[in-house]
């Protein structure tokens, strides 16, 4: 069986055991399955090719597309498989940012995810804006809510976009951020991820829940990991709910390194290295007394810190 020179694209989708590769600068997807010991090679995660990955691949004159090589990337976001604690997840790679859809309420989204989330931006690399969506169907009472939640995380470093699929509200806004750039939009089922992503791009055909289902939970309806083009230059990697997000590649020592209000005090503290929980002299303690970084954000990390004994290796 003949073959032709090898060619070099991203991995646009991935089902199963294929994918779909394109290059960026002529979308036209062509679906590739990937050499076998490619596929099992020293790898403990359960994809070891991802949305975003750039690859070199094989086309046959038979019209087979076999996926030869992985190039080197420049960033990934990982996370530990809930249910299988030796096997992690790759989410995408080459992430120009990434956008963490959140919900206080229908559904809320509680911060430890949130927080777990973020660290695993930072350590990776990857800039990351929370995005708070459903505003429209917010109370006074979670209008109160609302506001603390912007300080906290705000107060953290981190920028804070507020919208709804129904309002618009802030939509030119986002995508003026995803405007040639390759964005990750994630978050946990029913937050109403496609929906807006639909908003975004309106070209996109996307499917998403029932206008009911959007007003309570909802229903997640992205079961694969897709980029998408954007009819104004860049491209949006939508990925299925997460249900949890279990920390990878990082260990007790440079946990703190990943949030952002405490790294700048970490060389402050009297014992280096310092997990910041009982050591004397603590610069990351006295500011959370001083009120200078925030209990929840705190207690958050102490949670992480005793995660499987504080290794995520």
């Amino acid at each position: 069986m003949e073959k032709r020179k090898r060619e070099t694209a991203v991995v646009v989708k991935h089902t199963g055991s294929r994918y779909l590769v394109s290059g960026l600068d002529s979308w036209n997807p062509i679906q590739c399955v990937v050499r076998g010991k490619l596929r099992i090679k020293g790898s403990k995660t359960t994809n070891p090719i991802a949305v975003g990955d750039y690859v070199e691949f094989e086309f046959f004159e038979n019209g087979d597309s076999v996926i030869t090589d992985i190039l080197p990337r420049k960033n990934y976001l990982i996370r530990r498989s809930t249910n299988l604690s030796k096997e992690t997840h790759i989410i995408a790679s080459n992430i120009d940012m990434a956008f963490l859809i959140t919900t206080i309420d229908f559904p809320e989204v509680k911060t430890a995810f949130i927080d777990r989330f973020l660290a695993s931006c930072e350590a990776y690399r990857i800039p990351v804006t929370i995005i708070v969506n459903k505003t429209d169907l917010y109370t006074e009472s979670h209008l109160e809510y609302l506001e603390y939640f912007c300080n906290l995380y705000q107060s953290a470093g981190y920028n804070i976009i507020k919208t709804s699929c129904f309002t618009e509200e802030n939509i030119d806004l986002i995508k003026e951020l995803c405007k040639n750039h390759v964005s990750l939009f994630s978050g946990q089922s029913g937050v109403g991820k496609s929906s807006l992503i639909q908003r975004i791009d309106c070209n996109l055909n996307l499917k998403t829940a029932e206008i009911s289902e959007y007003h309570n939970q909802g229903k997640h309806t992205t079961t694969f990991y897709q980029m998408h083009p954007l009819s104004f230059g860049g491209f949006i990697i939508d990925t299925p709910g997460i249900r949890g997000f279990g920390l990878f590649e990082m260990t007790k020592d440079e946990l703190s390194h990943y949030f952002r209000e405490m790294l700048p005090l970490i060389d402050n503290c009297k014992f280096k290295p310092c997990t910041h929980t009982h050591e004397p002299g603590c610069a990351i303690k006295e500011a959370v007394e001083n009120g200078k970084i925030s209990e929840e954000r705190y207690y958050s990390y102490l949670s992480m810190l005793e995660e499987d004994g504080g290794k995520y290796r």
